[in-house]
């Protein structure tokens, strides 16, 4: 898993290196000049549902508004939280916890397809789980002036498993309304 996510990380970082030539290079990329585009915050409530991959646990749902500054046209800040929930497979408690991330959305192709990169903390609210955890979610995504449709790895390094083994992960769908404020 470690391998996969080394990978997605260092395909994230190329796309944003082209993304970034492609703009210096390109004249029709003028728009991008922060002089010249429309700055300015959106907000964007969102629904999720996963597949937890480590054993004891099935799958995952979530709820999350996220606010994002878009500092060019291609390029924006977020911050999320909001609330997910990863379901025990026969006995157990479910573990909820309330995430809160900061990230990067870099648009690669078009206005529409992005990379983004999401760091931050779980708290957990269900009363077998006391460690917070580190979050680290990197995703992919299609996004329109409304819609937004992401799919994300997300990994938390102190949640454990049905064997007592430290780090969860799970794949995520997200589909988000957002609007500019």
């Amino acid at each position: 898993m470690k391998t996969a996510i080394k990978g997605l990380f260092t395909a994230a970082c190329i796309a944003l290196a082209i993304n970034t030539t492609h703009a210096q290079t390109n004249p029709q990329v003028a728009s991008d000049n922060p002089a010249t585009y429309d700055q300015g915050f959106k907000l964007g409530f969102g629904l999720s549902g996963g597949y937890v991959f480590e054993d004891g646990y099935g799958a995952a749902v979530g709820a999350d508004a996220r606010l994002q500054y878009n500092f060019s046209k291609r390029n924006s800040l977020t911050i999320t939280t909001g609330y997910t929930h990863l379901f025990v497979d026969g006995d157990g408690d479910d573990l909820g916890f309330i995430p809160a991330k900061a990230g990067f959305k870099g648009f690669v192709w078009g206005d529409t397809f992005y990379l983004q990169g999401e760091l931050g903390a779980a708290i957990p609210v269900t009363a077998d789980y006391d460690d917070t955890s580190l979050i680290f979610a990197p995703g992919v995504g299609y996004a329109t002036k409304h819609l937004d449709l992401s799919l994300r790895y997300e990994f938390y390094n102190k949640f454990r498993d049905a064997n007592g083994e430290k780090g969860i992960g799970q794949l995520a769908a997200r589909i988000a309304y957002g609007f500019d404020l």
